[in-house]
């Protein structure tokens, strides 16, 4: 088939064959390298991973929603789990049991946040940073708050003894950070008359009068919180010591409402109003895949980066004000921004380069020294081709001077061996050898043609 091709494309693809055949051994053995990093590595993120969200409609939900939408974009499918809120979100994520990697977590969430950060039974977690503020919401009805005083304002919580006030469901959170504020102010949880209702059933019951107030965080954007800020006969509970409770509870900040941020046109609300706010934060597994890990980091960066009711523009997602240590991608991410090859390549080509290059550097540190060999293979290749041939003549002179066979038949020999030669195809770098050969082969039959006139003139 070779043959019948080309003269040029047959010499071609003869050359390529060689170097083929020389370098391949080299070729075998960086791919070998390249598939033994690629698997102890594993560079490819997983295609599948669940994040813990919380209760349905909430703002942990939507944003869940959000994560999974930008996710998507670079085939990884979110599975979004609902549970009660952060303090559930922590659990799930230290119980090795349970597929959860990533959660959000609110700051202080926990009755015993250190001490469960600070168990070495449970997972490893890391946080990818705040994410954005969280404030404690307390609404309470302005006809229990007229038992209190002619404004029918709730000014103090130690005014809570007695009430009936929603703390939170069970592992929503708000009732250990409810519990922390009341320990600071000296108050005993039992002189309440709590409640665990999910937020929906406890702002119906608080409409309904069966409540006197309810607590809960959330974002400012939430639509409970707008809903109750322009409800009729529900207030907003003001933490005119918010800056106090900053200072003594580091996971806590000192906020304000601005002034008409709820309704412009009706001065809702009519001044500014001072709250307490925690941080909520997105915590992962410490064992999740950096690539992951790094894409979360900017989808929070996309969610959360623009301005807020009480976030400026670029504020949030944060490394500040975290009370889990910060996942190295995070850091990463805060300090030098998106990958530099993230920007110009797609995602799985940048992830593998930015996760291999060391693996990739060393390989090729390796094989410079082999490819030297490579060269030398490749000409004793070609010249083998050729040299081969030299044996046969050598063969047929030594018979010609040994007198071991006739002229004729040396000469028929001769024939075939310049007929097999004429084939041989080598590089047009090595044709002079190649016309070597033929010379000597036409020197060897002018040495056979003067034999016989050599034999009659003795």
């Amino acid at each position: 088939m070779l043959r019948r091709m080309p003269r040029l494309l047959r010499n071609t693809l003869l050359s390529l064959r060689d170097l083929v055949a020389t370098a391949g051994p080299l070729l075998l053995l960086a791919l070998i390298l390249l598939a033994a990093a690629y698997y102890l590595l594993d560079p490819a993120p997983p295609k599948r991973v669940v994040l813990a969200t919380g209760p349905e409609q909430s703002d942990y939900a939507e944003f869940g929603r959000r994560c999974a939408a930008e996710l998507k974009r670079y085939g990884i499918e979110v599975v979004l789990r609902p549970t009660q809120g952060s303090s559930e979100n922590r659990r799930l994520l230290r119980d090795p049991a349970q597929a959860v990697a990533l959660g959000f977590v609110r700051g202080g969430s926990s009755e015993a946040t250190r001490a469960a950060d600070e168990d070495k039974s449970g997972v490893p977690l890391v946080s990818l940073g705040s994410l954005y503020l969280e404030p404690l919401w307390l609404f309470y009805r302005s006809d229990a708050a007229k038992r209190l005083n002619r404004e029918a304002v709730l000014t103090r919580l130690a005014d809570l003894d007695g009430w009936r006030v929603n703390v939170g469901a069970r592992g929503s959170g708000v009732s250990g950070l409810l519990g922390k504020l009341l320990q600071a102010n000296g108050i005993e949880r039992d002189s309440l008359k709590a409640s665990r209702l999910e937020q929906t059933p406890a702002v119906v019951a608080l409409l309904a009068g069966e409540l006197d107030a309810v607590v809960f965080a959330a974002a400012p954007e939430s639509l409970m919180v707008q809903m109750l800020l322009q409800t009729p006969g529900v207030k907003l509970f003001e933490f005119q010591q918010a800056e106090a409770y900053a200072r003594r509870l580091p996971y806590l900040r000192a906020v304000e409402l601005p002034r008409g941020v709820v309704d412009l046109a009706h001065d809702l609300p009519a001044h500014e109003l001072p709250l307490i706010a925690a941080t909520t934060t997105l915590a992962a597994r410490a064992s999740t895949h950096p690539a992951l890990l790094q894409l979360f980091v900017q989808a929070a960066h996309n969610i959360h980066g623009g301005t807020g009711w009480l976030a400026r523009a670029g504020e949030f997602p944060s490394p500040q004000n975290t009370e889990l240590p910060l996942a190295k991608e995070a850091e990463r991410y805060y300090r030098n921004g998106p990958p530099l090859l993230q920007r110009y390549l797609p995602f799985w080509l940048a992830n593998l380069i930015d996760r291999m290059w060391v693996v990739l550097v060393s390989i090729i540190a390796v094989l410079i020294p082999l490819a030297r060999v490579v060269p030398p293979l490749y000409q004793f290749r070609i010249r083998s081709r050729i040299f081969r041939w030299y044996r046969q003549l050598r063969e047929i002179e030594d018979a010609l001077r040994r007198k071991s066979a006739s002229p004729r038949e040396l000469l028929d020999e001769l024939n075939r061996l310049e007929a097999k030669a004429q084939h041989i195809t080598v590089p047009l770098s090595y044709t002079d050898e190649l016309y070597a050969l033929r010379s000597y082969i036409q020197l060897v039959r002018e040495r056979l043609a003067a034999a016989p006139r050599a034999g009659q003139e003795r």
